[in-house]
């Protein structure tokens, strides 16, 4: 908690409090009260309990030991890819995925006043996203470590001149005024979050269409990502995301981080697991949830 600026550090005290009340439908975040991940939270579980923690390992931490029932992690963006160190926190934590969320990503101008300001606090990826914005203004950016955080030391700071770039909610939460909303230079900012529960989804309570999120790797031969893939396409099954990431120095086997449309149990979704093993190793289900937002 002291990582945190004051005020933020105030209000993760009483929400660390409220959870610890109500471990169940408390739902581990990382970052500062008023982070997107905040925000996801309450958007996909309305009635939860959000618990801050200061990194991705602490939020995943709360459930393992059980302060949280779930954690919610942003894993990709439409703008900036994958979410650094997600491929290894994911299957490293052994939670599975139970559920996902997109949420469109909204920039906001605030302050201890409405300005002028010379300065706007926010992380790095914030900044760039609003750079033109800032550069018509003159006003110069400051990199923080999150959105939210910024948004508290900036009441820390207690100077008007200095603004700071984070989700509305921050505003409301730290008291701060709201200059204005949609600063970002592109409005088609969307980031996927991830839901991680201690057990995995019961399938039989998916009753639309489930998406399966998996891990797999493959030697450095020709053509075995062709042929360790085949089966989902003889099979019909829709792979929607597949990334590749190294594990270890050695560069010797590639992993892959995969998505299909489907659930185990289909057969044809067997089919193309049972395939797979042929030619690759590894294999692990790291969930099987409700589809949220249709692929394709």
């Amino acid at each position: 908690m002291a990582s945190y600026p004051v005020p933020a550090a105030r209000i993760v005290a009483e929400m660390t409090e409220a959870a610890a009340a109500d471990p169940a439908r408390a739902v581990a975040f990382q970052g500062a009260p008023g982070a997107n991940s905040h925000r996801a939270a309450l958007e996909a579980l309305p009635y939860c309990l959000p618990l801050p923690c200061f990194s991705f390992e602490d939020a995943l931490e709360a459930v393992k030991d059980g302060r949280a029932g779930q954690a919610i992690i942003p894993i990709e963006n439409s703008q900036h890819g994958r979410v650094a160190d997600i491929h290894f926190l994911l299957p490293e934590s052994g939670l599975s995925i139970v559920g996902e969320h997109f949420m469109p990503i909204q920039a906001c101008l605030m302050g201890l006043g409405t300005g002028p300001f010379t300065s706007a606090w926010s992380h790095p990826q914030a900044l760039g996203q609003s750079r033109h914005y800032l550069r018509e203004r003159g006003i110069v950016p400051m990199s923080y470590a999150d959105t939210a955080g910024a948004a508290a030391y900036v009441v820390e700071l207690g100077d008007p001149a200095a603004a700071a770039i984070a989700p509305r909610i921050a505003a409301e939460l730290y008291g701060l005024t709201l200059v204005e909303e949609n600063i970002e230079d592109a409005h088609d900012n969307m980031t996927r979050f991830v839901m991680l529960a201690r057990e995995p989804l019961d399938l039989g309570t998916i009753t639309g269409p489930a998406i399966t999120t998996f891990i797999f790797e493959v030697r450095n031969i020709p053509a075995a990502l062709y042929k360790a893939l085949g089966g989902f396409a003889t099979n019909g099954v829709n792979m929607t995301k597949l990334e590749s990431y190294q594990r270890g120095a050695s560069f010797a086997a590639t992993a892959f981080f995969a998505d299909i449309v489907g659930a185990p149990g289909e057969p044809a979704v067997d089919r193309a697991f049972e395939e797979l093993t042929f030619f690759a190793k590894d294999l692990r289900i790291l969930g099987t949830y409700p589809l949220e937002r249709a692929r394709g």
